[in-house]
């Protein structure tokens, strides 16, 4: 009876206490459902990054970037000195260097582009900035050596039937054939 309020005085202390050790303990960093992870405008990377997730990048980053299994996305603000090898790279900033992708690099109107692009599909829309060479060849020695052992995500292998888009022009020819770009 006379201890009441001292009772709940240190059920509320232990609350207080427990809520402080959950607020103070250390989280993971925050990551999206889509397992895309970011670096920020404020960041700037110097070195070799790896990993089995895809990246955006909005700061700068200078080196090597290995994500031959998943996407780069080079943001608006992103300012990137470096090779990327990647499943998909998506152009939107500055980038400077060797793009290497087994299965596409797209270029945006918004992107500046200094280097060479080496990727079975390549997209530059009307107004991007390239200066650089490109090399579609699926089975070229550039995509050879950066993706040796890896089988690219639409399955095509040497001696496979490949059909192109437009049906009435690679159907029934074998990989190498098919793969051929012209330009007009």
């Amino acid at each position: 009876m006379f201890n009441k309020r001292d009772q709940h005085e240190s059920e509320a202390t232990a609350g207080a206490s427990r809520s402080s050790e959950t607020a103070s303990a250390p989280r993971p960093a925050p990551r999206s459902s889509s397992g895309t992870a970011m670096i920020g405008p404020s960041i700037n990377v110097d070195g070799k990054l790896r990993g089995e997730e895809d990246l955006v990048i909005e700061g700068k980053v200078k080196g090597t970037v290995e994500l031959k299994n998943n996407s780069v996305t080079i943001g608006s603000q992103g300012d990137v000195a470096a090779d990327i090898y990647a499943h998909s790279i998506f152009v939107d900033g500055t980038m400077d260097g060797n793009l290497v992708a087994s299965e596409q690099v797209v270029i945006r109107k918004s992107a500046r582009v200094k280097g060479s692009i080496a990727a079975p599909r390549v997209s530059l829309e009307d107004g991007a900035q390239f200066n650089g060479s490109i090399d579609m060849d699926a089975k070229g020695e550039t995509l050879s050596k950066a993706f040796s052992g890896q089988k690219s995500a639409s399955g095509s292998s040497a001696g496979a039937k490949t059909e192109s888009p437009h049906s009435d022009t690679g159907a029934g020819k074998t990989g190498s054939e098919a793969g051929k770009q012209v330009s007009h």
